[in-house]
């Protein structure tokens, strides 16, 4: 038996209160970077254990800090004058049955080339200094990492999602995977480091939208201006399509055309100078930082996907949220809690809150209980890079 709660809530949901807000922060902002990261640290460290061991052993890598570097962004630039600092830290198992683990040089790799395979405009030798130390895990953490059956919890702690997204919500999230997917094909002077805060005041929307544009692509203060205005009929144009709702769009709104000061970058990130990063600072495991929800303040990022629950619990939440608010439900919280070294299938506690008809409790609990019991999928998904973490 699980501890499986299930409650219905009497009260308004978000997408019809009078006020919400709601932010993203873009592949590009330096505590994505490091999320990044620190999950493909993860991701490298999984699949060669599992290569060459045949299971993934103990480690948490959800320690990476960027330190900016130095720039002179001025139109046409392609030069950076510091590399930007970047620490891979936490832990790592480096022996197996005697047999050495190069997780330096694996957690090494697996970054640079996420680094790569993400941004355009960064050179992973001239224009980053590496550095790694990963040590080993305490005695005790490995040790209930390697007991049979189950996974036995890595922490006590608790993971949170809701679901469904209000339209705010999905907008903040759909606008900035808009502008780092489709629109750099028409607009490559968009940078990557973007951030959207959407607010709504009744059925107004106004998402408030910051974009580092690249240097090289802009010819002046004119060019910055017209593709500022570009990008800004673009984003229009995307979100018409998915509400009929106003929405406001205001773009870099710290620019002064008196100074002719605007948010431009080498590398189109603010990396390069302007900003320091940490894992765990940004976007929860849904994708979004919610203020007006229920948040871990766990990193998911980076953590093993083992039977780290501040990794698996989040990521299980929103799976089982989505679930119950396909089912029907207006909306729904979910809320799972560990203790240290127990079953991570059967949580101290598994709370789930509905907003919507009580005819739905037995199919909430069926859907809550199915996930808990095949909670061990989370590791695959995370090994194979088939989930999002940040």
């Amino acid at each position: 038996m699980r501890n499986i709660e299930i409650d219905f809530l009497d009260e308004v949901p978000l997408s019809e209160q009078p006020v919400e807000l709601v932010e993203r922060k873009g592949i590009g902002h330096p505590d994505s970077i490091c999320d990044g990261l620190a999950e493909a640290v993860s991701c490298g460290l999984s699949n060669y254990y599992l290569e060459n061991v045949g299971h993934i052993l103990h480690h948490n890598t959800d320690q990476v800090e960027l330190v900016g570097g130095l720039s002179d962004p001025s139109y046409g630039n392609t030069e950076i004058l510091k590399p930007i600092y970047i620490l891979l830290s936490g832990r790592a198992t480096n022996v197996f049955e005697k047999e050495k683990i190069p997780v330096g040089e694996i957690a090494l790799s697996a970054a640079k080339e996420y680094l790569s395979d993400t941004f355009n405009y960064i050179d992973l030798e001239k224009g980053v200094v590496w550095d790694q130390k990963l040590g080993l895990g305490s005695t005790d953490l490995r040790d209930v990492f390697g007991r049979d059956g189950i996974p036995k919890s890595n922490d006590t702690s608790f993971g949170v999602s809701f679901a469904p997204f209000s339209l705010t919500e999905q907008l903040t999230y759909d606008t900035e995977k808009f502008i780092n997917g489709d629109l750099k094909k028409t607009l490559p002077a968009s940078g990557t480091d973007v951030k959207v805060m959407g607010v709504r005041f009744e059925h107004e929307i106004t998402l408030t939208i910051a974009n580092a544009f690249v240097c090289r692509h802009l010819e002046d203060w004119s060019d910055y201006e017209a593709k500022k205005g570009e990008m800004k009929e673009k984003v229009l144009d995307f979100i018409s399509k998915k509400t009929d709702e106003k929405v406001v769009v205001e773009i870099n709104t710290g620019d002064s055309a008196e100074h002719e000061s605007g948010f431009i970058c080498v590398t189109g990130t603010s990396a390069e100078m302007g900003d320091d990063g940490s894992v765990g600072r940004g976007n929860r495991a849904n994708g979004l930082i919610t203020p007006y929800r229920p948040m871990s303040l766990e990193a998911t990022a980076g953590k093993n996907p083992v039977n780290h629950v501040g990794k698996i619990y989040n990521i299980l939440s929103k799976k089982i949220a989505d679930e119950i608010a396909e089912a029907g439900a207006k909306q729904v919280y979910v809320r799972l809690m560990s203790q240290i070294g127990k079953p991570i299938d059967k949580p101290l506690c598994a709370s789930v809150q509905v907003i919507g008809d009580k005819s739905a409790e037995a199919e909430a609990k069926r859907i809550t209980d199915h996930w808990l019991e095949n909670v061990t999928q989370v590791t695959d998904w995370c090994a194979q890079g088939k989930i999002e973490t940040f």
